[in-house]
């Protein structure tokens, strides 16, 4: 068997495979429900043979979404839309987790297939954004600074889309640190110039993550898995280094996280040397450095490659995004690839649910010229 297609099991939960996919924002809500869209993403992707997918970043509050296109789960009726596509996804037999986020000061921005571009005014539907300073992410608004206040309303905000996350169905809950979102922007220099207990020193700048970690772990069963995504480098001389990183991730071993999902990158304009691979070493550094299980991402849908990433130890698992939007079923065409026969993969879990051919029957369907991350 090879290293992809071994099992993984993270505190009682057993995942078939490492081949997982990453979150890939879809920009198809309205008012953060999810819909017949989010159902047939990631639906075929589950009978495409991943051992976990997880959703796009879904906003733990209004204010905390990408574009107002975004997902949510800041309300019970979110939760009731998102049961419908676990279900779907549990009867395929595979894992589904959620990815909770606030984008901070990077919100309120036009989808990426809009006419406009940058951040979406008021009157068009956007709002004003925070951060932790009122330090603007280049051709974007400037955001608010958080108040003491407001700071201290975001671990619950996170924990309340957790508890939420159970009654959705949810396997697994990733808290976002990564990519110039709210938690990235506590912890990166180039973002966070606050003089209160959560600006200064890095450890001053971790600890509303830790907070948040800490929350979302309380209000999360015991026997689930809890992920953390991070950036394990700014791309700028000023900004964090994957040591830095490293160390906030050594900082979580004891709060609870499972397994972190490492990549690189989105709190500043840089010029990022993008290859096959060109994440991993970040993604091994941190494993060494924290001793906790680690993802890999980034341009790692040759399955030679993905398999060479686990089998020479720099991570536990590897995230397929683009590829996988290329290809639903990526996961048993690398099997495929690598000599694996449909007949020698793990088999899967049982299914948590039966669902009737009713309760995914698309309904009031319109059709859209373009939908979805496509870059």
């Amino acid at each position: 068997m090879t290293h992809l297609f071994s099992p993984l099991t993270l505190r009682g939960t057993t995942f078939t495979n490492r081949a997982w996919l990453a979150p890939m924002c879809q920009y198809s809500s309205v008012d953060g429900f999810v819909d017949d869209w989010h159902l047939v993403h990631l639906g075929a992707r589950a009978s495409g043979g991943f051992g976990l997918l997880l959703t796009e970043a879904t906003a733990v509050v209004p204010e905390g979404r990408i574009s107002p296109q975004d997902a949510g789960l800041w309300s019970d009726e979110h939760a009731v839309e998102w049961r419908r596509v676990t279900d779907f996804v549990h009867a395929r037999g595979t894992r589904i987790g959620v990815q909770l986020a606030h984008a901070g000061r990077k919100a309120s921005v036009y989808r990426p297939f809009s006419s406009s571009s940058g951040s979406v005014p008021s009157h068009d539907g956007g709002w004003t954004t925070r951060g932790p300073s009122p330090i603007a992410f280049p051709e974007l608004a400037a955001p608010a600074a958080l108040s003491a206040d407001e700071v201290a309303a975001i671990p619950e905000a996170f924990a309340a889309a957790a508890r939420r996350s159970l009654d959705a169905g949810f396997d697994v809950v990733e808290v976002h640190a990564a990519h110039g979102y709210l938690l990235h922007q506590f912890l990166s220099p180039l973002s966070n110039e606050r003089t209160d207990a959560y600006g200064g020193s890095l450890e001053n700048r971790a600890r509303l993550l830790v907070e948040t970690v800490d929350a979302v772990r309380a209000a999360w069963p015991d026997d689930r898995p809890l992920l953390v995504r991070v950036s394990a480098t700014d791309w700028t001389p000023d900004g964090l280094s994957v040591d830095d990183v490293a160390h906030v991730v050594r900082l979580l071993v004891g709060h609870g996280v499972d397994l972190v999902d490492v990549s690189t990158g989105g709190n500043a304009l840089a010029a990022i040397p993008v290859e096959p691979g060109y994440q991993v070493p970040f993604a091994r550094r941190v494993r060494e450095v924290s001793g906790l299980p680690v993802a890999a991402v980034g341009l790692l849908d040759d399955p030679a490659l993905a398999e060479q990433v686990l089998a020479d130890g720099s991570a536990d698992a590897v995230l397929v995004g683009r590829g996988a939007l290329r290809d639903p079923s990526w996961p048993l065409r690398a099997a495929h690839h690598l000599g694996v026969r449909l007949g020698e993969l793990p088999a899967s879990p049982e299914p948590s649910a039966s669902v009737p051919l009713e309760a995914v029957t698309t309904t009031g369907y319109q059709p859209q010229y373009v939908r979805g991350a496509f870059r």
